[in-house]
C-alpha cells in the first residue's frame, strides 16, 4: 500500500475492544463519512445558526500536554446569563471537536445565548488510562473560570459544566474531584445519556469485564481496582456537595439506568437534580443533527440552563 493508499476502515462495532484501540492508536480517527455535519453545512440547514462565531484555543494541560477546545459566542442572541464548559462523548477512545455532539450542540447553544467552551481530551488508547482524561477536563475547567471574563464575559458562579456519554462522566467525574479538592464546583452540571457506574446498564459496581460494557469501563480505568474509583465513577462516591443537576436519559440507551439512579442519589441528598427523560431517542441521539429527538434535548438543556 502506497502512502497515497486511503487507510481501509474496520466496523469497530464488530471488533474486540483491544483491535479497535489497537487500530485507533497506529491509524489515527478515521473521518465521519457524512458531507453535512461540518460547520458551514449545519449553518446552511439551520440558519439561526448563521451568526455564531466560533474560536479554536489551545490550553496547556497537565504533562506539557495540549488540551484542544473551542470557544462558541453569538454576538446578536440575547444573553442567557450562563456560560457552559461542555465535553463530548466517544467511549473514552474516540470523539472529537468536530463532532455533531461537540460542534453542533455548542453551535445550537451559543445561538440561545449560552457561550460554550467545548472541550477535547486525552483518548484511553495504548497505556492511556484514567485519571488522564479528567485531568484534561480539569485543566479545561481551570482555565474556563480563570479567563471567564474574556470568554463569556460572566462571573464564575454563572458557569456550568456538563458533557454527554463518556463526557458526561468525566464533567461528574471532575466535579467530585473539585469538591474533594476543596475548590468550588460548577454552578450547575448537565449530563446527557451519562454512564456514572463502571456497569452502566445495571448501575451498578459489579462489573463484567467480559462484557462490552465492562471491557470499555476496564479500558477507561486502568485496572480492577480502579473500576471503584468514586473520582472514575461518580456514581460510587458521595454526592453531598454536587450543584444542581440535569440529567438527560434516552427512552432505549442501555445506560439510562445509570443516569436515573445518580439523580435519585442527588435527590435523596437535598440536591435539585432534573431528569429529562428523551422519548424515541437513543444513546447517542445528539451527534445525529437530522434526529427531531436532538433538537428537543438541546431546548431541553437550553430552558434548565435558563432556570
Amino acid at each position: 500500500m502506497s502512502d497515497a493508499d486511503p487507510v481501509e476502515v474496520p466496523d469497530f462495532r464488530s471488533m474486540p475492544l483491544s483491535d479497535a484501540v489497537r487500530w485507533l492508536a497506529e491509524n489515527g480517527e478515521p473521518a465521519d463519512p457524512r458531507t453535512d455535519i461540518d460547520t458551514a453545512s449545519l449553518k446552511l440547514r439551520f440558519p439561526h445558526l448563521a451568526a455564531v462565531e466560533a474560536a479554536d484555543i489551545r490550553i496547556d494541560g497537565p504533562g506539557g500536554r495540549i488540551v484542544p477546545a473551542r470557544l462558541y459566542r453569538d454576538p446578536t442572541a440575547a444573553a442567557s446569563g450562563r456560560a457552559l464548559v461542555w465535553v463530548h462523548g466517544g467511549a473514552f477512545i474516540g470523539g472529537h471537536l468536530d463532532m455533531p455532539e461537540s460542534n453542533w450542540v455548542a453551535l445550537e447553544l451559543a445561538a440561545r445565548g449560552v457561550p460554550v467552551l467545548a472541550l477535547d481530551y486525552v483518548k484511553c488508547l495504548g497505556e492511556t488510562h484514567f485519571p488522564e482524561p479528567s485531568d484534561d477536563v480539569l485543566a479545561g475547567w481551570a482555565h474556563a473560570l480563570s479567563h471567564r471574563d474574556e470568554l463569556f464575559g460572566l462571573p464564575v458562579p454563572a458557569v456550568v459544566l456538563g458533557g454527554a456519554s463518556a463526557g458526561g462522566n468525566l464533567a461528574a467525574g471532575a466535579v467530585a474531584r473539585l469538591r474533594d479538592a476543596g475548590g468550588p464546583v460548577p454552578a450547575g452540571l448537565v449530563l446527557v445519556y451519562p454512564v456514572l457506574h463502571p456497569n452502566g446498564p445495571d448501575a451498578s459496581a459489579e462489573v463484567d469485564t467480559a462484557s462490552s460494557h465492562g471491557q470499555l469501563a476496564l479500558n477507561f480505568a486502568g485496572s480492577v481496582e480502579a473500576l471503584q474509583d468514586p473520582h472514575a465513577f461518580a456514581a460510587l462516591g458521595p454526592v453531598a456537595g454536587f450543584p444542581p443537576t440535569l440529567v438527560v436519559v434516552c427512552e432505549f440507551d442501555e445506560l439510562r439506568p445509570s443516569g436515573e439512579a445518580f439523580a435519585r442519589r442527588l435527590r435523596s441528598t437535598g440536591i435539585p437534580a432534573a431528569v429529562h427523560v428523551e422519548a424515541g431517542a437513543d444513546h447517542g441521539h445528539i451527534n445525529e443533527p437530522a434526529d427531531p429527538t436532538a433538537r428537543r434535548t438541546i431546548d431541553a438543556v437550553a430552558q434548565w440552563m435558563a432556570r
